[in-house]
């Protein structure tokens, strides 16, 4: 409807339903895409992103989420921001102003990364449709699971073994937090360094039309998370 390049709109919708620029990175080689169709796309996902982190704390508040208990507002989080860097970002802004130590951020970061496992069906489904139009001469199609695969899900779990295991053991979980705060520290220079390689002004100048689907996207997505935790209680 809004006659934007399917390689774009395909990025663009990935992105904003399931983790941002890992799933733009993991698409993108999928269908084809060139590397300016990838930069125009993040760029849109992060515009949000970068939005989402800021005004979201807010929203939540405005919506009555619980100040005693983050796990609402975790997966209020987790599932209507876009990127996984955003989602710890307001979670964590949640936590600080209430006083809840990590309890809305381990949700919202669960949540999240439960949600990215949905990079694997949709890259293989896109691979699928893909190889169907365009064959290669031998009739085979070029799709590798190491381009596709989430592998920092791998690293969450493993991360999340570690802990639980020694926890049990009897270590006392304060021993990671040195860690916990490291890992902010690495979202914080990711979040900067997007920043700096992103030209706001250029973006809305030649990008108004993907802006507004990602406006589309964004706005459709938390509705239906609001509406999910609503009828689900």
């Amino acid at each position: 409807a809004m006659k934007i390049p399917s390689k774009i709109s395909t990025l663009i919708g990935v992105g904003s339903s399931i983790c941002g620029g890992s799933a733009i990175a993991a698409t993108a080689p999928v269908i084809e895409a060139d590397d300016e169709e990838v930069a125009q796309s993040i760029s849109v996902i992060f515009f949000f992103n970068v939005a989402a982190a800021l005004i979201f704390p807010v929203i939540g508040g405005m919506l009555g989420f619980s100040s005693a208990d983050g796990s609402a507002f975790g997966v209020f989080a987790g599932t209507a921001i876009n990127d996984t860097s955003s989602v710890t970002a307001a979670a964590a802004t949640w936590d600080s102003i209430y006083g809840l130590g990590s309890a809305t951020l381990d949700t919202a970061v669960t949540v999240k990364l439960t949600r990215t496992l949905a990079i694997i069906p949709i890259t293989l489904v896109l691979a699928f449709i893909r190889a169907r139009s365009a064959r290669n001469t031998d009739g085979t199609a070029k799709v590798s699971m190491r381009k596709i695969f989430p592998f920092f899900i791998l690293f969450f779990v493993g991360a999340s073994i570690i802990t639980t295991a020694a926890v049990s053991a009897g270590i006392d979980a304060a021993v990671f937090s040195p860690l916990k705060e490291l890992s902010k520290f690495f979202i914080v220079l990711a979040m900067a360094a997007i920043g700096l390689n992103t030209d706001i002004v250029k973006l809305v100048r030649t990008g108004g039309k993907p802006l507004a689907l990602g406006f589309c996207c964004w706005v459709g997505i938390t509705a239906v998370s609001l509406a999910m935790q609503h009828f689900l209680g």
